[in-house]
């Protein structure tokens, strides 16, 4: 149930941190304390209401880029390489920056936004954890795909892997994430880990959580750079020149920078964040307010 659904008059308790801070500036106005007031019944709504709308809001547009990433490169890809195959030729280089960007940008952030579903915030837990660890887990197919789809063009055409620093970039942000997702699974997963140890690394694993999206979205950026660089080397159709496709590769870029620092935004807004322990019978007061 969505917070404020069915709330009576005096069944819906409030606090200052559920809510977004581009509203807080109203609920100052509209509280005596700085905590734990109750409000009249419009109030509540209207809050919620705007909290609530805030955050699907914000869902909605990181869909809607998270899309356009994806389909802009497979575009890209298609209309000026050549397509995809997957038989050791340039076509099946074409794989790898469609495949990195579905499963290190778009996939990896959908599945580190989970726990910020106000539906997460009520109930167990180890649900959300699985479908955490699942779609991590196929971003990570995904990734391992894309990293395979370069290292067999590169082994059939004698190229040398990992001189790059966008190889370099990438093979160390694709460490990390396997490094992550193994931490995560046997500490935050499986049930053998007392409540010390998982208070102790989770400050590291969200840290890290981020700096592996952060790192993704450089090797994607380096990566379209020294794509571009590399297809467009003419004098006629030189990158300098910014024909067409420069200019739609380019914005394809700037796409996934814009993506990448939304997804960062509602990671760090505290009033997003699923509660701890001492928020959260609060919390689940509010998303059951009424029934």
């Amino acid at each position: 149930m969505l917070p404020g659904a069915g709330a009576g008059p005096h069944s819906l308790f409030v606090t200052r941190d559920w809510v977004h801070p581009a509203v807080k500036a109203s609920w100052d106005s509209a509280q005596a304390d700085s905590r734990g007031t109750t409000l009249p019944a419009k109030s509540k709504e209207c809050l919620i209401g705007m909290a609530v709308g805030w955050f699907y809001l914000s869902v909605l547009a990181l869909c809607s880029l998270g899309s356009m990433c994806i389909l802009s490169t497979i575009y890209w890809i298609w209309y000026w390489q050549g397509g995809f195959a997957w038989d050791g030729t340039m076509l099946m280089f074409n794989w790898h920056p469609v495949l990195m960007v579905t499963g290190m940008v778009v996939f990896y952030s959908a599945a580190s936004l989970v726990y910020r579903l106000p539906q997460s915030w009520v109930g167990p837990k180890l649900p959300w954890k699985f479908g955490h660890a699942a779609m991590h887990l196929l971003a990570f197919i995904l990734t391992v795909l894309g990293l395979h789809a370069v290292f067999d063009f590169h082994s059939h055409r004698k190229i040398p892997n990992l001189y790059s620093l966008h190889s370099w970039l990438g093979i160390t942000t694709v460490f990390l994430f396997a490094c992550q997702w193994f931490l995560g699974f046997a500490v935050f997963l499986l049930p053998w880990a007392s409540v010390q140890l998982r208070s102790l690394l989770k400050p590291f694993h969200v840290f890290f959580g981020a700096s592996v999206l952060s790192l993704a979205i450089a090797s994607v950026i380096s990566g379209i750079n020294e794509k571009l660089f590399s297809s467009l080397k003419n004098g006629t159709n030189s990158y300098s020149s910014l024909p067409s496709e420069a200019v739609f590769a380019n914005c394809s870029g700037m796409l996934v920078v814009v993506f990448g620092l939304l997804v960062l935004y509602i990671l760090l807004a505290s009033s997003w964040k699923r509660p701890e322990l001492g928020m959260q019978a609060e919390r689940q007061a509010l998303l059951h307010g009424g029934e």
